[in-house]
């Protein structure tokens, strides 16, 4: 029997996050049956229809004000009636700050099982599906499958969307979820980091660490950034030092991040770091210390005073873009 499979689209200050396309994709790995794309909040009538073009064979909205930023009550409430009404035989979601919040409180409400942090989806020989999972802060792989339901959230920038096509057909309905007794509701948000490019989802990532010195050593990674339409990210030694902002930080007990280019400067390399950045896919260090670790996981390795090394860098890439 082909199974039918869930997806949670997530909206972030009125747009579709990248993992909202993923996670179709996702859903296509896992089944030829039918792909359900659901849509929370308010006026995502464009959403809808964008989750189409990405692959979804049908969308299905729940518009509500209580909906428009994401709390654990409303959203818990409203998949768990999204899922009564579809039945769906799986559940895609993105391994984000939500998915990571509401997977397994849905998990523990249904009694089932779950799969986080996926990287990979497969066929094995006997054509049941295998998911691959980093494990010991991104040191060795799992394989694992699921009996029953399947429920899984992927990371971002692992599995890639299909490509867009506005000819897709595939309907669009409505359903009325009832959302009561919220202990907690969003009045407003205050963000701190003001990136054009979200951390977790951009290709490139231009990353500090205490080598930078200050605050005002950010700058030329800022500019390297802006170069290749990156973002900006830091240690913890450089959070912890005031140099930056904690939203910026990569590592076991910040972000997890896997872009295509990944700019580790002034960064020693510990392993706390490693385990949020080791899976990238292309890593260049630069560091004065040549004996520094993160040498040991760098595709390529610039010994050198990144304050010289960045400007000349930047320049030479900004001549490549423009070309």
């Amino acid at each position: 029997m082909e199974k039918k499979v869930l997806v949670l689209a997530e909206i972030r200050d009125g747009e579709l996050r990248n993992v909202s396309f993923e996670a179709i994709a996702a859903a296509k790995l896992i089944t030829a049956g039918e792909v359900v794309a659901a849509v929370f909040g308010e006026n995502v009538g464009e959403a809808a229809n964008a989750l189409i073009d990405y692959g979804a064979d049908r969308v299905v909205k729940v518009e509500n004000r209580d909906l428009t930023e994401y709390t654990t009550d409303a959203y818990q409430q409203v998949l768990l009636q999204v899922m009564d009404v579809e039945q769906p035989n799986g559940v895609v979601m993105g391994h984000t700050a939500l998915g990571k919040d509401l997977s397994p409180r849905i998990a523990a409400k249904l009694s089932i099982g779950l799969i986080s942090d996926v990287v990979k989806i497969e066929a094995d020989d006997s054509g049941d599906v295998l998911f691959t999972r980093p494990i010991h802060s991104g040191k060795a792989f799992e394989k694992k499958k699921m009996a029953g339901m399947i429920f899984v959230t992927i990371r971002s920038n692992n599995i890639p969307p299909l490509e867009k096509n506005e000819s897709n057909a595939g309907d669009i309905g409505i359903i009325r979820a009832e959302i009561k007794d919220l202990r907690t509701k969003v009045k407003d948000i205050v963000r701190k980091a003001t990136g054009k490019v979200d951390l977790t989802e951009a290709n490139v990532i231009v990353a500090g660490g205490r080598g930078v010195k200050n605050k005002e050593g950010f700058k030329p990674l800022e500019k390297l950034a802006e170069v290749l339409g990156g973002a900006v990210g830091a240690s913890r030694g450089a959070c912890d030092a005031e140099y930056c902002d904690y939203a910026l930080q990569i590592g076991q007990t910040g972000k997890v991040v896997t872009p295509d280019l990944y700019f580790a400067v002034g960064i020693s390399g510990a392993i706390q770091h490693l385990a949020g950045m080791s899976n990238s896919k292309v890593i260049v260090a630069i560091n004065k210390d040549p004996e520094a670790p993160i040498f040991e996981v760098a595709d390529y390795g610039i010994v050198g005073d990144l304050f010289e090394v960045l400007p000349i860098l930047t320049e030479e890439l900004k001549v490549v873009v423009n070309q």
